[in-house]
């Protein structure tokens, strides 16, 4: 009888431990000490169902239970050591993708930014999309700019010396304008200007540099005196040298980006070479070139190999 009552014991115990194991494969980091808690409290109910133990005698448990409890608590420790090596490696990461240090808050980091662009408002080069030849778009492009857009504001606010961004010929009850609002969270808090006047009445005709890639002279700096404009158009929309005679209409001075000096036109099955880049292409070209001084390394920041063009130094 005592024989058949100890081995229903030992199952009950086998039964509530495995049990307990299966718990912990579930519970998160916070359910671990409650888990374990349960543990004790489980060996602790065994106890008293039977016979009292002498006074001032520790508690007693058999040996497979102390077996199973040693094992559970490697578990647990195992079970921390690798969540706190998955918060370091996280943590690791985004100090390598920011450049920031940890400790600062998001609260800052946003402060931060905000300070740089008001900066750019009055001292930084200024970059000015003009958006006055949006009205034959259709909503397939107009979303594909208003894309470029979002990712040129991201890039801008990333930038450690940014622009100062103006969206020109940019009415608010336009396609264009509900189309940003409904594709870029937060785009009606853009710290940039907007404006439905025209670029050419906005700014001294002699401080404007037009970037279209049909212009003769390559672009041979970044000035902060100057404001270089860049046409609001999509791969589809662009027909020949609109945005270059739209400059000559108004005897504007034009630049195209120096990709004819620093690259060179590689072998494809498609024979397809372009220069056309869309906004936010052109923008991490000067981005990167005002702050590194450094035509091929913004060239190669900017310009995909899909357009048939490689560094010199690049071909074999």
């Amino acid at each position: 009888m005592d024989w058949k009552l100890e081995g229903s014991a030992q199952k009950t115990e086998s039964h509530v431990l495995q049990e307990q194991e299966g718990i912990l494969e579930d519970t998160g980091e916070d359910g671990i000490s409650e888990s374990f808690q349960l543990l004790q409290i489980d060996v602790e109910c065994e106890l008293q169902e039977g016979e009292t133990l002498p006074t001032g005698s520790a508690v007693w448990c058999s040996k497979n239970v102390q077996r199973k409890q040693r094992h559970w608590e490697k578990i647990v420790a195992a079970k921390k050591s690798k969540r706190k090596q998955e918060k370091e490696r996280r943590k690791a990461n985004r100090v390598e993708n920011s450049g920031i240090c940890p400790q600062h808050s998001k609260r800052f980091l946003r402060s931060l930014t905000k300070e740089k662009l008001l900066e750019a408002k009055h001292s930084g080069p200024r970059l000015c999309i003009d958006l006055s030849m949006t009205h034959h778009m259709s909503k397939k492009e107009l979303s594909r700019l208003a894309g470029q857009i979002r990712r040129l504001y991201g890039s801008n606010k990333k930038a450690d010396r940014p622009f100062w961004i103006c969206l020109a010929g940019f009415a608010t009850d336009s396609p264009l304008y509900e189309e940003c609002l409904r594709m870029n969270d937060g785009f009606s808090s853009y710290l940039l200007d907007i404006t439905e006047e025209d670029c050419f009445s906005l700014y001294p005709l002699e401080t404007l540099v037009y970037l279209t890639p049909d212009a003769e002279h390559a672009l041979e700096d970044v000035d902060v005196n100057k404001v270089y404009i860049l046409g609001g158009l999509v791969d589809e929309s662009i027909q020949k040298k609109v945005t270059f005679q739209k400059a000559q209409e108004h005897s504007v001075k034009t630049a195209r980006l120096p990709i004819q000096e620093y690259m060179v036109r590689r072998q494809n099955g498609k024979n397809y070479h372009s220069e056309i880049l869309a906004i936010n292409q052109v923008f991490d070209i000067l981005s990167t070139y005002f702050e590194t001084q450094n035509w091929p390394e913004a060239l190669k920041k900017g310009v995909s190999s899909r357009k048939g063009y490689v560094l010199q130094n690049s071909v074999e």
